[in-house]
């Protein structure tokens, strides 16, 4: 018995491999332990082994690399069409191992620990941004009850709520216990954002490439460090409309019988990267009708005949790609 390519389906206890010989045969089907699965694929010969990618899919790419394995990690959407009959685990298994086969088949690239790492940042520091608006509006709406009505944003809320507690208003001295420990609570959470936005930065200080990508017009420290995070390779990719499409920043179609039907974009990928390519695109929209270098005047057109949301579309579509050709080339940005 001869194992020419591996379906894994990864799991957290328990693992369903599926396992064919060259002539596409099914040769083996297993379940297999946490500690097993490496056990077994340690002492399996050099083979092809595919995985859907999820929440630990890169973990278990490095280490089936370890052995000597061709390992491929494949977007769950990819491996759904090949799933027979009813959805178990044996049966995603044997799906994983048909689409991992596929020569036209798209993968995700493997993301080293550093990479992991620099995500993990901006997942913490996103979730506590929206912990804090959370907590924010809880604070107003709450006022509001008692007739206080607070100007929006955090500095307003920062600097405005101990002087509401201190002052004369028809909050009771048990609700000023109350507000004070939620002023308490959003002050933790606002260290907690600081700590966080202070580690991207010395991510971004540490790292050449950030400091190059830094230079593109819409891009800052908290765009630079996610490129790099969320490009894990990106010889993954042909070109730069496909980087600019994988991030989900180019039309979504709907065409048939030769006519051509351009939708809104795609926004496939990774909606926080395509979120700050795009807030960046604002931002220069807002500047380029001050200037009059030839980006800047292509910019402000697009302003004038689409609109300022269309235009920082265009503006991280074409950010992206130029992210992409710096990483790939380890080039300059040129200004036009």
């Amino acid at each position: 018995m001869k194992i020419t390519t591996l379906g894994v389906d990864l799991a957290k206890n328990i693992f369903q491999i599926h396992g064919v010989d060259e002539n596409g045969k099914a040769v083996l089907r297993r379940k297999l332990s946490r500690s097993k699965l490496v056990e077994f694929i340690s002492a399996l010969p050099p083979c092809l082994i595919g995985v859907e990618a999820c929440g630990s899919s890169h973990y278990w790419v490095r280490q089936f690399k370890k052995y000597g394995h061709t390992v491929k990690s494949i977007p769950p959407q990819y491996v759904k069409p090949f799933v027979k009959t009813n959805k178990n685990d044996a049966n995603d298994a044997e799906a994983i191992c048909e689409a991992v086969q596929r020569p036209s088949m798209h993968f995700v690239s493997e993301k080293s620990i550093t990479q992991q790492d620099i995500q993990c940042m901006h997942r913490i520091r996103q979730r506590l941004i929206g912990v804090r608006t959370a907590l924010s509006n809880e604070i107003r709406g709450l006022l509001s009850e008692y007739g206080i009505i607070m100007p929006k944003g955090i500095k307003n809320l920062k600097t405005k709520l101990p002087e509401i507690i201190e002052i004369e208003n028809e909050l009771t001295i048990l609700g000023r216990g109350m507000f004070s420990e939620l002023y308490l609570e959003f002050l933790d959470i606002e260290k907690r954002v600081e700590y966080f936005t202070d580690k991207i930065e010395q991510v971004f200080k540490a790292s050449e490439a950030c400091q190059r990508l830094a230079k593109i017009e819409g891009v800052g420290p908290l765009t630079a460090t996610a490129a790099i995070a969320t490009i894990s390779d990106p010889r993954a990719f042909k070109n730069g409309r496909q980087c600019a499409a994988w991030v989900g920043l180019v039309p979504r179609q709907n065409s048939s019988g030769g006519k051509t039907t351009l939708l809104g974009i795609s926004k496939r990928g990774d909606n926080y990267f395509r979120c700050l390519l795009i807030h960046g695109g604002r931002a220069v929209v807002k500047t380029a009708k001050n200037k009059t270098d030839k980006r800047s005047l292509w910019i402000a057109e697009k302003e004038k005949t689409r609109g300022k949301n269309k235009a920082a579309v265009a503006v991280a579509n074409k950010n992206a790609r130029i992210i992409w050709k710096m990483l790939m080339t380890g080039e300059e940005y040129r200004t036009a």
